[in-house]
C-alpha cells in the first residue's frame, strides 16, 4: 500500500503562496540564508532566486527511532522559512536506505512507523504544510520505476569500479545542468559537555518531542551550562537556533534582586549579559524549560488526543533505539 495515501493533504498543489510574492528577491534571499549555517554558494542562490520564483528544495532522513528537538522543532522553523519565501520543500523518507544501514534492525515495516511517526510530530508542531511541502518515500519512487531503476542499477554494476564511481563525484559537477546550492544547518549538541550533537541513543543528553514537562525540566536542570561562558554551552545554543527564531524573544523571569524580568531580542544582547554574569545559570535555565515546553505542548496534546498518533509513539516506544 502506498504510505503516501494517509497523507494525502500534505502533497503540493500548483497554487504558489500569496505571502512569498509580496516579499523582494533581497527578503526571500534572506529568509532562504538564514535556514543554514554555510550556504554554497550564495551568489548561486541568488541568481537562482532572480529567475525562479517557487525553487524546489530537497531533505530527507533515515527513520531511526523517536524524534529529538534538533529533528523536530529546528524542522519546522527551517522549512516555515522556506516555504514563507516560496519554495516548494520535497522531503524523502529514505526507507529503504534505513534497512540498508540497519536502521530499527533492518526492518522495513518498523521504519515506516518511524516515517509515519516523524510526519504527525511536523504536522502537530506547526510545520506549514499547506500545499507547499511533499512527503516522498524512497521505496514508492524506486517501485513504481523499477522497470528504469533495476537495468540502471545493473548496468552501473557491470560497468563500474569503485575507483572510477569515487573519481565521477569530483568531475561531474561541471557537467551538471542546474546547479545544487547546498545549505548546511546547524547540529544542535547534546545536553551533556562535550557532545558535539544530541544523540537519540542517551536518553538524558536529548529533549524528544513527546517528552512531558517534567521530563523537559529535569533534563535542562541537569544540562551543562557553566556560568560565564559562552563557548560549548548547550543552553545558549538552544536559546539562539529554537528559542529567538520560534518567538522572535527570549523572556527571562527573574527575582528583583537578581535583575527582575527582562526580555532578549538578540542573542548578542543575551551573550552580553551572561558573559557579565548579570544572567546566571540557573534562570536562564528555567526561562528554557519554560519555552521549550510551550513549544512542545501542541505536540503532546496530538500524541495524546488523536487515537491514530498515540498509537504510533507507543509503537514506535516499544521499538529498540538505533542511531
Amino acid at each position: 500500500m502506498d504510505q503516501l495515501q494517509n497523507f494525502q493533504s500534505l502533497s503540493i498543489n500548483s497554487q504558489p503562496s500569496p505571502s512569498s510574492t509580496q516579499l523582494s528577491l533581497e527578503e526571500r534571499f534572506k529568509i532562504i540564508r538564514s535556514v543554514g549555517e554555510e550556504c554554497i554558494q550564495e551568489d548561486e542562490l541568488l541568481n537562482l532566486l532572480k529567475h525562479k520564483s517557487e525553487p524546489i528544495s530537497y531533505d530527507g532522513f533515515e527513520p531511526s527511532g523517536r524524534m529529538h528537538i534538533a529533528q523536530g522543532v529546528m524542522k519546522v522553523i527551517n522549512v516555515n522559512k522556506l516555504t514563507s519565501a516560496g519554495c516548494r520543500v520535497k522531503i524523502w523518507i529514505a526507507d529503504w536506505f534505513a534497512q540498508l544501514n540497519n536502521k530499527m534492525g533492518g526492518d522495513l515495516e518498523k521504519i515506516k512507523i518511524v516515517g509515519q511517526y516523524f510526519i504527525e510530530i511536523w504536522k502537530a508542531a506547526g510545520m506549514d504544510l499547506n500545499g507547499k511541502v511533499e512527503f516522498l518515500w524512497s521505496s514508492d519512487e524506486i517501485n513504481s520505476r523499477a522497470h528504469e531503476y533495476m537495468p540502471l542499477l545493473m548496468d552501473i554494476g557491470r560497468r563500474n569500479k569503485l575507483s572510477r564511481i569515487l573519481r565521477w563525484t569530483f568531475v561531474s559537477w561541471a557537467w551538471i545542468k542546474g546547479k545544487l546550492i547546498c545549505l548546511q544547518e546547524n547540529m544542535l549538541p547534546g545536553l551533556k559537555q562535550g557532545q558535539e550533537k544530541m544523540s537519540k541513543s542517551d536518553p538524558t543528553s536529548s529533549i524528544f518531542m513527546e517528552d512531558d514537562e517534567e521530563e523537559v525540566v529535569m533534563k535542562i536542570k541537569n544540562a551543562y551550562c557553566p556560568p560565564k561562558i559562552v563557548e560549548g554551552n548547550p543552553c545558549l545554543e538552544y536559546i539562539k537556533y529554537i528559542i529567538l527564531p520560534w518567538f522572535n524573544e527570549f523572556s527571562l523571569k527573574r527575582k528583583v534582586e537578581n535583575g527582575g524580568d527582562k526580555v532578549f531580542k538578540n542573542f548578542e544582547e543575551l551573550i552580553s549579559d551572561y558573559e557579565s554574569g548579570e544572567v546566571n545559570p540557573d534562570d536562564l535555565k528555567d526561562a528554557l524549560s519554560t519555552a521549550l515546553n510551550k513549544i512542545l505542548q501542541p505536540v503532546r496534546d496530538h500524541f495524546n488526543n488523536d487515537p491514530k498518533a498515540k498509537d504510533l509513539l507507543k509503537r514506535v516506544k516499544s521499538f529498540q533505539v538505533t542511531r
